[in-house]
């Protein structure tokens, strides 16, 4: 049995294929806001790696930022949900997960059954997303995967007082102009995020071990903050960016067998 996920997010589109609900068949990230073809672009690219076609996918289930636009889904489930299932799948120890979005942050308190217990969303202000990051790698005229690069450079990490992106844009234009050193800017950058979201952790309650989900997982220099600020040890998997597509296939395969 094939089942299909979809995680339709604000800055990307991110689509899993499970075999019988355990074997990844293919997976795919494309980069592509709401509202383009960046989901049928995702779907087709996890249909040719699987080799397989539409009418061979017994369920398909939609989730995130843009899942209630999306038509050709039997279901849609929330991306809370599906962040759960998908991290509980591939680290079954982990109780405590940090999800950051490029337009929201969210830290999902997990049970042994890796169901979503508690959380706790920032969805008002991108201060703390994928979003702030965006913001800041464009004023420094650096791609946003250059940002851990730098900022494992850094000797005396800028602070970044202001909780408001508007305001830390300022902030580190004047700090540029004030000659502090990119590496240094980029972890005050990096810390920045981390304090924000670890601020919402601590309202969940810390449960080790902790891990994080979503796209800017993928940056070592705002993991290391996180782990830095909250105490712990940050677990990553690869697949991060995908656990959101990864748990709307697995409750897809749920679906599909009831």
């Amino acid at each position: 049995m094939y089942t299909l996920g979809i995680d339709i997010g604000s800055t990307t589109s991110k689509a899993v294929i499970l075999k019988d609900g355990t074997e990844i068949m293919a997976s795919s990230i494309v980069i592509a806001t709401v509202g383009t073809d960046g989901v049928s672009q995702a779907i087709e690219d996890v249909l040719k790696d699987s080799g397989l076609d539409k009418s061979q996918i017994s369920c398909t289930v939609a989730t995130g930022y843009g899942r209630q636009s999306y038509e050709g889904a039997d279901y849609q489930v929330s991306e809370l949900s599906c962040h759960a299932l998908g991290v509980h799948h591939v680290c079954p120890d982990v109780r405590t997960v940090i999800d950051i979005g490029g337009q929201d942050a969210k830290v999902l308190s997990l049970n042994e059954q890796g169901r979503m217990v508690n959380f706790v969303m920032n969805d008002k202000c991108a201060a703390g997303t994928g979003r702030f990051l965006d913001v800041m790698a464009n004023i420094l005229k650096l791609d946003i995967s250059e940002l851990e690069v730098e900022a494992a450079k850094a000797v005396k990490p800028a602070s970044i007082s202001s909780t408001c992106t508007v305001f830390a844009e300022s902030e580190v234009i004047s700090q540029l102009a004030a000659g502090t050193e990119i590496p240094d800017l980029v972890a005050g950058i990096c810390q920045s995020v981390a304090t924000r979201v670890a601020s919402l952790a601590r309202r969940v309650g810390i449960k080790e071990q902790v891990s994080m989900s979503g796209g800017v997982a993928r940056n070592a220099g705002v993991r290391n903050a996180m782990a830095k600020e909250l105490g712990v040890e940050i677990e990553y998997n690869p697949m991060a960016q995908l656990m959101g597509a990864l748990g709307a296939a697995l409750y897809a395969y749920e679906k599909a067998k009831s």
